[in-house]
């Protein structure tokens, strides 16, 4: 089992910024992938960055890319999501996710940003 801890989150003004990180415990292995999640108050949850911790290579939503950047810290096992020129559209709550094969196995409780006028 693995558990993913969110932080970082909270209210910023638009166009401000903000750093989210997740912290991997338990047997989360050598080779896996992490990611972010975000659901918006009435949306469904959708994707938004991706990093491979072998070469971190790294993936975006178009909704956020050239804004956001991920990154990742092998040895802390954590991944952190850069946050810049934030829009009031961004506020959501974040899930980073963990997944080893082809699917996300694992999911954090969550962390809420908001993005005020």
């Amino acid at each position: 089992q693995v558990q993913l801890v969110e932080s970082g989150g909270g209210l910023v003004q638009a166009a401000g910024s903000l750093r989210l990180s997740c912290a991997a415990s338990g047997r989360t292995f050598s080779s896996f992938r992490m990611g972010w999640f975000r659901q918006a108050p009435g949306k469904e949850r959708e994707f938004v960055a991706a990093i491979r911790r072998s070469d971190g290579s790294t993936f975006y939503a178009d909704s956020v890319k050239g804004r956001f950047t991920n990154s990742r810290d092998n040895a802390k096992n954590t991944v952190s999501l850069q946050k810049n020129r934030l829009k009031p559209e961004d506020t959501a709550v974040n899930y980073c996710a963990w997944g080893w094969t082809t699917d996300w196995n694992y999911w954090g409780e969550g962390t809420e940003v908001t993005v005020c006028r």
